[in-house]
């Protein structure tokens, strides 16, 4: 089985007290399901198209790991304390071989 890359990059912050909430409470419930963290921060350079953005990357062993983290209630609690806090995309990506 295939491990897997949860990449979050925040395209905007609008209110880093939420940001700060969701932080504490999401850190550890992706601990607990497995994850990894692997990246966390602003881009160290970024080219072509690319954005400053935050970004964090996570590895999961496995796609449904990764998706069962995202769907897991301690993590749409930390959704819910973000709420309006930031704009985000988020993506779970397989790794090759």
């Amino acid at each position: 089985m295939a491990k897997a890359y949860w990449v979050n990059t925040f395209r905007s912050v609008s209110d880093p007290q939420k940001l700060a909430s969701y932080v504490e409470l999401a850190g550890p419930v992706m601990r607990e399901a497995g994850g990894r963290f692997l990246a966390r921060g602003q881009p160290a350079a970024v080219f072509e198209a690319g954005l400053d953005e935050r970004t964090v990357i996570i590895e999961f062993e496995s796609v449904e790991q990764a998706v069962a983290a995202y769907q897991s209630e301690g993590y749409q609690e930390a959704l819910r304390a973000l709420g309006d806090g930031a704009k985000r995309d988020l993506r779970i990506v397989e790794a090759i071989g």
